[in-house]
């Protein structure tokens, strides 16, 4: 399995969702607090409580604006060609929602952005939702584990996974002598083609 198949988070690696949830936000009266880029916690990039904020990411995350979101920025020209040059398929593991449309519609997005054939498996799992049992199938295959959430690289990691993790505000000064800190996907790119 290893050799054709890549693990990928959405948001955040595949996807643009902080860019696209902060313009939803502004439209529903929040403004984000200057300066507060390199946290990962949305209550404190709005000032507003972990709970409001747990809510409003679950609106979001339902509402149509979901199906829009942008690609996250050199994804879509890299993933191609991983795809379509070296015959790599995607499985994408991502927090979203336990919402039927909410799950097709990060499909349409998918689709629409990256390819009709790029992603064999879509696993949407509930709203901020841990990945530990949506990768414990993964166990000891090596397959590349592409994430920018800390804890779930390392979730990785620990399985036998090769974590790499794109570099955000909040987890660029990130060190670990097996995770791999990528800015990019032309980085992630390389890094596969060249094993």
């Amino acid at each position: 399995m290893k050799d054709r198949v890549i693990l990928s988070d959405c948001d955040g690696c595949l996807l643009d969702w902080e860019w696209a949830f902060n313009i939803w936000m502004q439209e529903h009266g929040f403004a984000e607090v200057p300066g507060s880029k390199l946290s990962y916690e949305m209550c404190v990039r709005y000032d507003i409580s972990k709970d409001q904020v747990t809510k409003l990411i679950r609106i979001f995350n339902e509402s149509a604006a979901i199906g829009f979101l942008p690609a996250l920025r050199d994804a879509i020209y890299y993933v191609k060609r991983l795809h379509e040059e070296h015959g790599y398929r995607f499985h994408c593991i991502t927090s979203l929602s336990k919402d039927v449309n909410a799950q097709r519609l990060r499909e349409m997005n998918l689709g629409k952005l990256f390819g009709p054939t790029v992603f064999e498996r879509v696993v949407c799992l509930d709203t901020g939702a841990d990945k530990d049992q949506a990768l414990a199938e993964y166990e000891g295959t090596g397959c590349v584990w592409i994430e920018d959430k800390i804890e779930n690289a390392l979730v990785g990691h620990d399985i036998g996974l090769r974590s790499m993790l794109i570099e955000h505000g909040h987890n660029f000064k990130y060190e670990h002598p097996h995770i791999k800190l990528v800015k990019n996907w032309k980085e992630i790119y390389e890094r596969i083609t060249k094993e």
